[in-house]
């Protein structure tokens, strides 16, 4: 599996911004999509999860209300739209794909994702 994010860059706070993450390879087996983020000097951070089958997501606290995660299964692609972007946003995204588990997505943790792309870069100004 490969995962292939793209969209980031700078925007003034306020903006918005679309983040694209492009899968391919054997991917019938991925019932979980999520994008993650980490900031220079902090931990990585959970941001929002999509269950492939069923399109049910689930959001952090910290970007409930400005975020939005959607998929195209037709094109192979997992969204992340970011509305009204604050400084605290700033962060290198990663895009990742956990192998079908028991666990429901909207509970899925980060060590679950065993697939990951290179990130794309969010800088808020």
């Amino acid at each position: 599996v490969q995962l292939v994010e793209s969209g980031g860059g700078l925007v003034q706070a306020g903006g918005s911004l679309k983040l694209s993450c492009t899968y391919s390879g054997y991917t019938s087996f991925i019932d979980c999509m999520g994008w993650f983020r980490q900031a220079p000097g902090k931990g990585p951070e959970g941001v929002a999860t999509i269950g492939t089958a069923q399109g049910i997501t689930r959001y952090s606290d910290s970007v409930k209300g400005r975020f939005t995660i959607s998929q195209d299964k037709r094109r192979s692609t997992v969204y992340l739209q970011m509305d009204n972007l604050q400084p605290e946003d700033t962060a290198m995204y990663y895009c990742a794909a956990r192998p079908t588990n028991t666990q429901p997505c909207v509970a899925a943790g980060r060590y679950s994702f065993a697939y990951w792309g290179q990130g794309t870069q969010v800088t808020v100004s």
